[in-house]
C-alpha cells in the first residue's frame, strides 16, 4: 500500500494525461500518473509515418511550444515532443502498469494495479480509445491474417491486401500498400469515402479508385473470411476474392466494459456515451474525471487533443476549488 493518500490520481499517460499533470503540478497536487505502457502510448501504436490532421499549435500542452519544419507533424516528432515534455516536467508517472479497479470507500478512492494498490481523494480517466478494436463480428476475423492495427506496408508489398473501411487509418493503409507494391481492394460500408478524411489525401484515394489502381466495393460488407480468399456481399450479389491478407481498420473504441464496472453510467442507447458534468468533467461518482476522447464513448471522433486539452485545467481548477 502507498504510505499516504494522493491528492488525484491519472490513469493514461496520453497527451491529455500529461496536460492533466501540468495542471497538478501548477495547483501544487500530490499526484501520480499510471500508464498501462509506454509515454503517449497511443501514438506510439499509430502507424509509423502517420501525419496528424492537426498542425503542430493544436498538439501543443503546458504552453511548450512544439516545433515543426512541415506544415502538419507526424508519429515521430510528436513522439519527440511529448517525450521531450516529460522531460520538462518530470512527471511523477508509473510507465507499464495497469489499472485494474477503481472503487470508491469511505470518501476515498482504491486503485488496483496490476503491480501495487494506491489510495486518491480524486481520479481523473484519461484513458483514449485506441485499445479495443471495434470487430466486424464475422467467420474467419480471428485468422492471423487479419489485423485490426496497421504499422507500415513492407509487408504487404506484392501481396493480395483487402482494407475494410474508409476512414483516415484505412485510406492511409491501401494508399501506403498500393504504392509499395500490394494489390489492394477496399470494402466500404457506405457510398463513398468518408468525408472526414484529411483533406490533401481524399483526392488522391478517389482518383486511385477512379483509376482502378485501387479496386473498392461501395456499400458492401465482408460476409466470411478464408485462408487464401474472402468473400464480400456487394449490391449486386455476393463475391469470391483472392486475399493474403485484410486490414480491418474499422475503428476503435473506450474500454467501456471497465467505466461500468467502476460504476460510471452510460447513456442507454448505442452511442454509450458516459454521463458527466461538461463544466467540470466530473462523473456521476464525485471525485471521479474523465479527460480526453473516453468522454465521447463511441464518438470517438468527437473529442481529440486539440479540443480536449482544456479538460486538464477544468477538471484540476474544479478540484482546488473545493
Amino acid at each position: 500500500m502507498t504510505e499516504s493518500i494522493y491528492d488525484l490520481i491519472i490513469v493514461g499517460g496520453g497527451p491529455i494525461g500529461l496536460a492533466c499533470a501540468i495542471e497538478a503540478e501548477k495547483k501544487k497536487l500530490k499526484y501520480v500518473i499510471i500508464e498501462k505502457g509506454a509515454i503517449v502510448n497511443s501514438i506510439f501504436n499509430y502507424p509509423l509515418y502517420m501525419t496528424f490532421f492537426s498542425t503542430a499549435e493544436r498538439l501543443e500542452i503546458g504552453e511548450i511550444p512544439f516545433n515543426c519544419l512541415a506544415p502538419k507533424p507526424g508519429r515521430q516528432e510528436a513522439l519527440e515532443y511529448y517525450r521531450n515534455i516529460h522531460r520538462y516536467f518530470k512527471f511523477n508517472i508509473n510507465l507499464f502498469e495497469k489499472v485494474l479497479d477503481v472503487q470508491k470507500n469511505q470518501g476515498v478512492f482504491k486503485i488496483a494495479t496490476n503491480k501495487q494498490n494506491y489510495e486518491s481523494k480524486n481520479v481523473i480517466l484519461a484513458t483514449g480509445f485506441y485499445d479495443i478494436p471495434i470487430e466486424m463480428n464475422v467467420l474467419g476475423e480471428n485468422l492471423p491474417k487479419v489485423r485490426h492495427y496497421y504499422k507500415e506496408a513492407h509487408e504487404y508489398a506484392f501481396r493480395k491486401v483487402l482494407v475494410v473501411g474508409a476512414n483516415n487509418s484505412s485510406v492511409d493503409a491501401a494508399l501506403e500498400c498500393w504504392r509499395k507494391g500490394a494489390e489492394v481492394t477496399m470494402v466500404i460500408r457506405k457510398n463513398e469515402i468518408n468525408s472526414r478524411v484529411k483533406y490533401w489525401v481524399k483526392p488522391d484515394i478517389e482518383n486511385r479508385i477512379a483509376e482502378g489502381s485501387i479496386k473498392a466495393y461501395f456499400e458492401s460488407n465482408i460476409t466470411e473470411i478464408r485462408e487464401a480468399e474472402v468473400e464480400i456481399q456487394t449490391p449486386n450479389g455476393k463475391i469470391t476474392i483472392e486475399n493474403d491478407f485484410v486490414l480491418a481498420l474499422t475503428g476503435y473504441k473506450p474500454d467501456l466494459n471497465f467505466l461500468e464496472k467502476i460504476g460510471i453510467q452510460l447513456s442507454n442507447d448505442e452511442l454509450k456515451i458516459p454521463i458527466y458534468n461538461p463544466e467540470t468533467m466530473e462523473t456521476n461518482i464525485e471525485g471521479l474525471f474523465l479527460a480526453g476522447v473516453v468522454c465521447g464513448g463511441m464518438q470517438t471522433h468527437k473529442w481529440f487533443i486539440e479540443n480536449s486539452r482544456v479538460h486538464a485545467s477544468m477538471i484540476v481548477d474544479y478540484i482546488s476549488s473545493k
